[in-house]
Order: C-alpha cells, then sequence, then structure tokens
C-alpha cells in the first residue's frame, strides 16, 4: 500500500523502503511507527501509518500520521474517515490530544478530505528535510 499510495502521488520512484524496513523499524522492541490496515474480502484496501511525537510548545503528547491510503475502489466509502478515527482512538488510549499530518500540495483531494473533516492548514509551517548525505555535511560542519 505504500507502494500503491506512492504511485497514486507519481513518486513512486522516491520509495526506497523495503519489507525487512517496516519489519526492523515497526516490528522490534521499541516499534517506532504503529499501523492500521483495513481490509475487505481478505484483501488489504486502506492503511494508516503513525507515531507519537511530543509536542514542547502545548507540553502534549500527539499524533502524526505519515500514511494515510485508501484503494480507489474503496474511496467516497467512508473508509478513510474511518481509519483517521481508528488511529484517533489509538492516539487518545496512549494520551495523545492532537494530530497532524502533511499532504502532498498537487493532492487537491486529500486537502478537500481534511478540510472536510474538521483539519485546519497551518500556512506559516514549512517542512524541511535532510537526506543521509545533508546529515553527514551537518556534521562535518559542526566537526
Amino acid at each position: 500500500m505504500v507502494l500503491a499510495l506512492a504511485e497514486s502521488t507519481d513518486e513512486k520512484n522516491k520509495v526506497n523502503s523495503t519489507a525487512d524496513d517496516f519489519l526492523r523499524y515497526g516490528f522490534g522492541e521499541q516499534p517506532s511507527f504503529q499501523g492500521l490496515i483495513a481490509e475487505q474480502a481478505g484483501k488489504s484496501v486502506g492503511l494508516s501509518l503513525f507515531f507519537y511525537h511530543f509536542s514542547s510548545w502545548q507540553g502534549k503528547l500527539g499524533i502524526y500520521i505519515q500514511d494515510l491510503y485508501v484503494n480507489p475502489t474503496c474511496r467516497g466509502t467512508g473508509l478513510g474517515r474511518q481509519l483517521i478515527i481508528e488511529t484517533v482512538r489509538c492516539a487518545k488510549q496512549r494520551g495523545a490530544d492532537h494530530l497532524r499530518l502533511s499532504v502532498d500540495s498537487g493532492n487537491k483531494n486529500a486537502q478537500q478530505f481534511y478540510r472536510h473533516l474538521g483539519m485546519t492548514w497551518r500556512e506559516q509551517e514549512q517542512i524541511y528535510q535532510a537526506d543521509l548525505q545533508a546529515l553527514e555535511h551537518m556534521i562535518r560542519v559542526v566537526d
């Protein structure tokens, strides 16, 4: 489903993760993420992959949805909404009080969906990212 999500946003060439990565980071002693999978007739049709984070400004635990995917044949059925609701239930069980996610700037359908659910876009934020090469450069600059 991660590949299907990447394919649906024309980003499949950027996916480098493997099944072993998901096993190592999601199912070890200290899982880095959790996931909910929706099935229909024994087939996986939806995914919410999320992790917890701490907001230093709010002093609260939150949840970040890294990937939300619904198979195109199931879109418009309420499955995406249900995946988010179940993710929120998991979050509340751990004491989290807010949810964050990012959406591709070109994914207008997803943006409309999130607004419909009552989510707001924080215009003042931009997401910055550093790959391994950039991280190594930072270390060299500091040393």
